[in-house]
């Protein structure tokens, strides 16, 4: 008996030694894997690093995705859209069931992107998932609801990028400080992959998505849109929708008389009518953003938004129903359609009378019931109005898209309006025989889309994406008028108007809405009592500062009494002051050991918040120094700037 009991306690002994050895042998096998992962990573970035730096590889990688996914999307809603428009087809002769199939179809998509994003994917938040397939089913929706894609994909292109610069980061071996530079990329490549037009969608990255940018932003956001853009329009010639490499929107506007000099007044004249809409669009905005917070109805509908989301959408699809007042708005088209046939450098009037031309209009814009300029007219004050509700949608969706589109309407509009009543004699002593109504509508777009936005770049879009060079020049003029009289009157703009509704700490967007934040001074925000270090401090009050104080940059003065501004110490400095006064158990001043770095920028009582908010931004700084005649007045922190900022928005705002 003695000797199995032995026999089982040698056995238990020997399994336990097996298995801490098979533990021992794993804890092996996973730190070999390690060393052999971190060698491949040696490698890869040795191998990689020698034709170029590691952070254009992430460039070009950002771009090729993103005009991937822009790519897929594109080519996803197509079949969605031409799915819906075959079973609507199929159903002809039914109306009830055409009804169903034209307006359930947007009012479930739309419903399940609103209850996709805010109830079933909270925790996926930030990941791009939840807004990818949200905005998917937004598109498939179609003109009924008449929403775009640029904004979203600003989002997603940012996240991606922050994803991309951690692998690149561990690629490398290196723990980077975080940094704005890949988002300022990624921005960027938002707006060109959306368009295929790299140029415009980096200006326009920098007219709206930063307050300012630095030079060395400028090449890699380039090369990346470049690597987008190309990448994006290579596909869409493996797909069979072009050729070749060329224009999104292809039109043949003739090169050798683009317009008469005449005209230059009438492209005026559509830049300060798209002005006067693109101000009458914003206040709408603006107020229905106020209306939808503050209407106790409107606050109970939008608690469900699945359900708000599909009664919103239905309504304006029964709007839309061809049968009904759809048959005015060209309703069977997608938003590419209406673009492409808005953009016809044919006179629509002049070619009514050809039958297959004829019947080929009458499909979409002329009915029997409304000449074809009441039905652009009928278009584009509806669509407004429509837009203007889409917006309290809790959908991921863009607003540009939609702006380009009605601005070609309007100025569609007023082409085929100038080519109708010159064409029937001599103006001004001239046959005025050549007026095409597509430069028109190419005009409106930029210029409308321009005011909304209170940008420039919509001017170089409407070249890019039609490759129209040779009417550059109206194009800009009627932009800039746009623009000049949208910016009057201290009105924000459209993104400005939504980060001042939803109470984003953001100055430029506040100083464009209430001037008279500019005028507060930084001596109005500074802290009374500012921690400070003498120059020959001792170990105690090096003690006292870091206990008190959480800044990362402690100012140096030269003594107590004069205040004159010495420089700064990082706080990861005093630490280890400390610690040598500690270990060596001596009584050493601070500027034995530390290192007291020099101030670069500087800032005076008299300078105002919105000049301290600049220097920050571009300097990417965490605090920035006051002084006057080179006494410490105090500092000022992101920090305290990002309240002040949510102070001016209670003050101004509410």
């Amino acid at each position: 008996m003695q000797r199995t009991v032995k026999v089982e306690g040698s056995k238990a002994k020997q399994g336990a030694y097996d298995d801490m050895h098979a533990r021992h042998v794993t804890r092996l096998q996973i730190k070999l894997d390690n060393l052999l992962f971190a060698d491949f990573l040696l490698k890869l970035q040795r191998c990689l690093g020698a034709v170029c730096g590691m952070q254009w590889y992430a460039y070009a990688t950002l771009g090729i995705t993103m005009a991937l996914l822009s790519f897929l999307m594109d080519f996803s809603v197509a079949k969605m859209l031409g799915a819906q428009q075959w079973l609507y087809g199929q159903l002809e002769g039914n109306f009830l069931l055409q009804f169903l199939c034209w307006t359930l179809y947007p009012a479930c998509l739309c419903a399940l992107a609103a209850t996709f994003c805010q109830s079933i994917c909270p925790f996926s938040t930030g990941s791009g998932i939840p807004e990818f397939l949200g905005l998917f089913c937004t598109l498939a929706a179609g003109s009924t609801v008449f929403l775009g894609k640029v904004g979203p994909f600003v989002h997603l292109s940012t996240m991606f990028a922050a994803y991309l610069d951690n692998m690149f980061s561990l690629l490398q071996g290196i723990k980077k400080e975080k940094t704005s530079d890949m988002l300022v990329v990624a921005a960027a490549v938002g707006v060109a992959s959306c368009f295929g037009a790299p140029v415009s969608g980096v200006l326009f990255s920098v007219e709206v998505m930063g307050s300012h940018y630095s030079l060395r932003h400028y090449f890699p956001c380039f090369f990346s849109a470049a690597c987008g853009a190309l990448t994006f329009r290579f596909f869409s010639v493996w797909s069979g929708d072009m050729e070749t490499v060329q224009a999104l929107f292809k039109t043949n506007f003739p090169s050798a008389l683009p317009f008469y000099p005449l005209e230059i007044v009438l492209f005026a004249f559509l830049g300060l009518l798209c002005g006067a809409v693109g101000c009458c669009y914003l206040f709408c905005h603006r107020w229905i953003l106020q209306f939808t917070k503050t209407n106790p109805l409107f606050i109970r509908m939008q608690t469900e938004k699945g359900l708000y989301s599909a009664g919103v959408v239905f309504f304006l699809a029964c709007l839309t129903f061809p049968p009904s007042t759809g048959q005015y708005m060209a309703s069977e088209y997608t938003t590419k359609e209406l673009l492409t046939s808005l953009l016809d450098c044919r006179q629509w009037s002049s070619l009514s009378h050809n039958a297959s031309v004829h019947q080929e209009l009458s499909l979409k814009w002329n009915t029997s019931e409304m000449p074809l300029l009441l039905s652009l007219a009928f278009f584009l004050l509806m669509k407004i109005w429509m837009l203007v509700l889409a917006c309290t949608l809790p959908l991921p969706a863009g607003y540009f898209m939609p702006m380009f589109v009605l601005g070609a309407a309007g100025g569609r509009l007023l082409g085929e309006g100038v080519a109708h009543v010159f064409s029937t004699g001599v103006v001004f002593g001239h046959h005025w025989d050549s007026v095409y109504p597509g430069v028109y509508a190419l005009a409106g777009a930029a210029a409308l889309s321009g005011a909304v936005t209170h940008t420039l770049s919509p001017a170089l879009l409407a070249v890019e994406l039609t490759g129209q060079f040779s009417h550059a020049v109206p194009i800009l003029l009627a932009t800039l008028l746009a623009n000049g009289l949208a910016r009057s009157g201290n009105r924000p703009s459209f993104y400005d108007a939504i980060s001042i509704n939803k109470k984003l700490p953001h100055l430029p967007s506040l100083v464009k809405a209430y001037p008279q934040i500019s005028l507060t001074t930084v001596a109005h925000i500074l802290e009374k009592d500012s921690v400070q270090l003498q120059k020959a401090a001792g170990p105690e009050e090096v003690r006292h500062i870091v206990v008190a104080s959480v800044q990362l940059q402690i100012p140096v003065v030269d003594s107590e009494d004069s205040q004159i501004l010495v420089g700064f110490v990082q706080r990861s400095e005093l630490l280890k002051f400390l610690h040598h006064c500690k270990t060596q158990n001596l009584q050493q001043q601070m500027d034995d050991v530390c290192c007291i770095q020099p101030v670069s920028s500087l800032l005076s009582p008299s300078s105002t918040v919105d000049m301290a908010y600049s220097m920050m931004s571009v300097l990417e700084l965490q605090t920035l120094f006051v002084a006057d005649k080179g006494k410490l007045v105090g500092c000022l922190t992101w920090s305290k700037v990002m309240n002040v900022c949510k102070i001016f928005m209670h003050i101004f705002v509410l």
